[in-house]
């Protein structure tokens, strides 16, 4: 962030962090963990016989708003990032923290963590198929999935769309904040202004593509869900005007009106995930065609979608920035890891799945081994790494 000193006339730069922001990132981080130790266990999930309908409730939750907020709050740093370091010093440091991390899991972390799947279907003694011949595989005929490592690749191509608009047209961003600044007093306005924003850029590709479709280059793992793509670039570039109106005192400042008004920013959230249960059960109760559901539900159903998604991106951040000054040792502790453990936490996810796969335990019990398990040893083997210089510059 460029600050200049008190006692000087030049300028010097310093990143700027926030606590609360922290917070809320390494929060999300722990819902991506949660959301993929249950979905296991789920009633629509495809993988263990053992199911709990809570944790059907918890994915509906968790996917109906933690990426998009993800993105959003990704975008928060950008504009004080490149005036920092110049739009070619800022793409290429984020080639280094993301791209770099996107090659490594798609070459090496994804096949390791797939392996199980491919065992699951080939016992021991019945193949001589390897674990090197399933990443041969992998990698020539496919499929080659990314698993949750598609998020890197998405970030780090609109970090460059954000770096060319800087290089090219510098006071675009400047003029988003000055836009969004203007709310900084008017949170009502700012609330409803970011509802009719979602509304408009996840209605009309979720009605045209619905929302299980996802577009990827034949034979390349760049996967990108259709019908949410302008979701997370709108919410990114958001989060960059949101930035540009300064992370201390704009719109997202500690004694802020939109951080004073968290308990409503929350209400309004379960108010819309209410209407998303109602019309699910609608889906599976009082639809005649369970797969082929009217427009008219598609469309109630993309708008609670929408106005969730966009209550829980004011709330949760909110919740955070309210109660900055509070102890969050747990979240605190694992801030620095953070990135870390969502880069390596899906081997962990899946190989402790297929262990837990064949004990007649509860849903509850093999989620409790899967999440707890995933955890501790994705913070153990993130710190382990960050004792290697090269890796702790990146992680």
């Amino acid at each position: 962030m460029l600050r200049p000193p008190e006692q000087a006339g030049d300028v010097t730069t310093a990143p700027l962090r926030v606590t609360a922001l922290d917070r809320a990132r390494t929060f999300i981080t722990l819902l991506v963990l949660l959301h993929h130790s249950v979905l296991n266990y789920t009633y629509f999930g495809t993988g263990d016989r053992a199911r709990w309908l809570g944790f059907d409730l918890v994915v509906l939750f968790n996917d109906s708003f933690f990426m998009a907020c993800m993105f959003f709050i990704s975008g928060l740093f950008v504009r004080d990032s490149l005036a920092r370091r110049g739009a070619g010093n800022y793409l290429a440091h984020r080639a280094f923290r993301l791209g770099v991390p996107y090659l490594v899991s798609i070459f090496i972390l994804m096949p390791i963590a797939y392996y199980p799947t491919f065992l699951r279907y080939h016992l021991p003694g019945t193949t001589d198929f390897n674990f090197f011949h399933f990443w041969w595989r992998t990698l020539t005929i496919g499929p080659w999935p990314s698993g949750p490592a598609w998020f890197l690749w998405v970030l780090l191509a609109l970090d460059a769309l954000a770096a060319a608009i800087w290089a090219t047209a510098s006071g675009a961003i400047e003029a988003l904040g000055r836009i969004i600044s203007a709310f900084r007093d008017r949170p009502m306005a700012a609330f409803v202004t970011f509802l009719i924003f979602s509304i408009i850029v996840y209605l009309p590709l979720r009605l045209i593509f619905g929302d299980a479709a996802w577009f990827e280059l034949e034979g390349f793992p760049l996967p990108i869900q259709t019908s949410r793509i302008l979701l997370y670039g709108g919410y990114f570039f958001v989060g960059v005007g949101v930035g540009a109106t300064g992370l201390r005192g704009g719109l997202l400042a500690e004694d802020g009106e939109v951080a004073k008004r968290w308990t409503v920013w929350l209400g309004l959230a379960a108010i819309f995930y209410g209407a998303i249960l109602i019309l699910v059960y609608a889906h599976h109760h009082w639809i005649a065609d369970f797969n082929a559901p009217p427009l008219w539900w598609e469309a109630t159903y993309s708008l609670a979608f929408a106005l969730f998604g966009a209550a829980m991106t004011f709330a949760e951040p909110a919740i955070f920035l309210r109660f900055a000054k509070s102890s969050v040792r747990l979240l605190d502790a694992i801030r620095p890891s953070a990135y870390g453990i969502f880069l390596v936490h899906y081997i962990f996810i899946i190989w402790l799945q297929y262990i837990v796969y064949e004990p007649a335990w509860s849903a509850f019990v093999k989620f409790a081994i899967v999440f707890f398990g995933t955890l501790s040893l994705s913070w153990v083997t993130t710190l382990l790494l960050r004792r290697i210089p090269f890796v702790a510059r990146m992680i």
